[in-house]
């Protein structure tokens, strides 16, 4: 989901990559991110995040970092200020 994002943010003129989004994806793969699937545990979990906003691709990858014990590196000001035990880093710094 967070490649999707990016790649939506990207055709949209609100992110500027210095490549294609593919070639960006592959090089940040090669760094040792690790690409988790969204499975239908996640999916559920999305829906049932309490006191979180409404934007899916966020509920997404919300879950999919609380489903596997992840921590959450975002610059998203909801998700850093939402009241929950997810571990997460602000990107903004």
């Amino acid at each position: 989901m967070s490649f999707w994002e990016l790649a939506m943010l990207t055709v949209r003129g609100r992110v500027a990559l210095y490549e294609d989004i593919s070639s960006w994806r592959e090089k940040v793969l090669r760094l040792g991110i690790n690409e988790i699937p969204v499975t239908g545990e996640i999916a559920i979990a999305a829906v049932q995040l309490s006191d979180f906003h409404n934007d899916p691709s966020d509920r997404l990858i919300t879950a999919t970092a609380m489903v596997n014990g992840a921590t959450l590196l975002t610059a998203d000001r909801r998700i850093l200020r939402w009241k929950s035990p997810l571990r997460r880093i602000d990107a903004r710094k």
